[in-house]
């Protein structure tokens, strides 16, 4: 019918992209997929309510089963991440940033942040978050022989520079960070911790990274969906003395309303995250060693610390001498393997287009079930890939072979839906 053309239009992209999911390796780092009880959240009536405010304080009415939802999220993210005080209200990653900055600090402060191509998420520099607050950015120094912060360095810098703020946690994040180390250096100072755990916080709740309000964070911030396979948002976790001012920046000063829908999604992914969560965490980290070690086996250029290549759920890889890392993520991509470029530390800051590596996360493949078998299968696609061993139709047809036993969600309550299944209500 011509009156739905557009919907029609809408539907037929949407339903092309869930066919094209099932068919390829998904394999950005900042990304998963949520459990089958999760998406029903996702579909109630929650979705179309306001419920500003705290639980019980709402400035609208009928919240009165959103309360009890909100009330339990926030109880399992504190008991997963042994947190004194949660958050589950941001609506991103960068806006539980946004929340930590403002309330920790006043324009004109002085913060310590790595730098963009070190791996700093683009809200912790003076493009984002720390800059439209009107902060003076210093770099951490890093070591990218490492692929880590200059532990030493660190502590002498945060002495002598005595900033109100570090960030710590990054988007490129193959190791843990110098939480402890950053808290001796801070003991003293009125300098305050983050730890942006965005990439990480599954592995934290599955107790296979570091922990680091243990380590002497402050403040840990987060996306919900990335290693921790939930809908897309934000939470903070923090001591019970910041737990004022940072609910004051969620809401009123950053957020009207949250996504309702969304928070009891979360709730769903966290209560699953109890039951299945070391699991998880414990076959991604299997997962992104193997995957690691097998890409290195066939030459191809993997980073790491001289030791091993990752602990975390992430794989770098340098591809500057095949083309860079736009090429290689394109002729992933033209393979169905979906993947990102990626800035390396020597690579300049404004060299988002055109820069040497390749980012990969074994997170969603993990999700469906795969482990280190499948691992060294995907190192040689990817390997053929990288160094044009096999024709494009070739490869997309043994990506397809490799996937069609591996479209089931694990580490769930119920995996009986498929993984990439669209909705269809009509």
């Amino acid at each position: 019918m011509i009156k739905l053309k557009d919907v029609n239009f809408i539907r037929d992209n949407v339903k092309s992209h869930h066919e094209w999911m099932q068919n390829s390796l998904p394999m950005i780092a900042s990304e998963n997929i949520t459990s089958p009880l999760a998406r029903e959240m996702l579909a109630t009536d929650f979705g179309h309510r306001y419920a500003e405010g705290d639980p019980g304080e709402r400035y609208y009415e009928g919240c009165q089963y959103l309360d009890k939802v909100e009330l339990r999220t926030q109880k399992l993210a504190k008991e997963i991440f042994n947190a004194p005080k949660s958050d589950v209200r941001p609506i991103s990653g960068v806006m539980a940033n946004m929340a930590a900055v403002f309330a920790l600090t006043e324009p004109g402060d002085k913060v310590l942040a790595l730098n963009v191509s070190d791996g700093a998420h683009i809200s912790h520099s003076k493009h984002s978050v720390v800059g439209m607050h009107g902060l003076e950015v210093k770099e951490i120094p890093y070591n990218q022989n490492k692929l880590n912060i200059n532990k030493e360095e660190l502590k002498e810098k945060i002495k002598q520079e005595k900033p109100k703020l570090v960030i710590l946690g990054a988007s490129v994040f193959p190791f843990p960070h110098p939480v402890k180390e950053a808290a001796e250096a801070a003991e003293d100072l009125d300098t305050r911790i983050l730890y942006d755990a965005a990439h990480v916080l599954g592995l934290i709740a599955g107790n296979k990274f570091q922990d680091p309000l243990s380590e002497g964070a402050d403040v840990v911030t987060g996306s919900t969906h990335k290693t921790l396979p939930g809908p897309q948002g934000g939470i903070t976790l923090h001591k019970e003395e910041l737990d004022e001012s940072i609910r004051e920046k969620v809401f009123p000063a950053i957020h009207s309303n949250h996504h309702l829908n969304n928070l009891a999604a979360l709730g769903i992914t966290l209560a699953e995250t109890k039951e299945f969560g070391n699991e998880y965490a414990t076959q991604i980290v299997k997962n992104a060693k193997k995957l690691a070690n097998e890409l290195a086996k066939n030459n191809i250029d993997v980073l790491g610390n001289g030791e091993e290549y990752t602990r975390s759920h992430q794989i770098l890889l340098d591809v500057s001498k095949e083309g860079g890392g736009a090429k290689i993520a394109q002729k992933m991509e033209d393979s169905n393997i979906i993947a990102n470029k990626n800035l390396l530390p020597w690579d300049e800051e404004n060299n988002t287009h055109q820069p040497s590596g390749i980012r990969l996360g074994v997170q969603e493949l993990t999700r469906i079930g795969m482990k280190e078998s499948e691992m060294k299968k995907v190192a040689e696609i990817i390997s053929d890939i990288i160094k044009s061993n096999k024709s494009i139709n070739k490869i997309k047809k043994e990506v397809k072979a490799l996937k069609k036993d591996f479209n089931k969600i694990h580490y769930c309550y119920d995996g009986s839906m498929d993984a990439y299944q669209y909705p269809k209500l009509r």
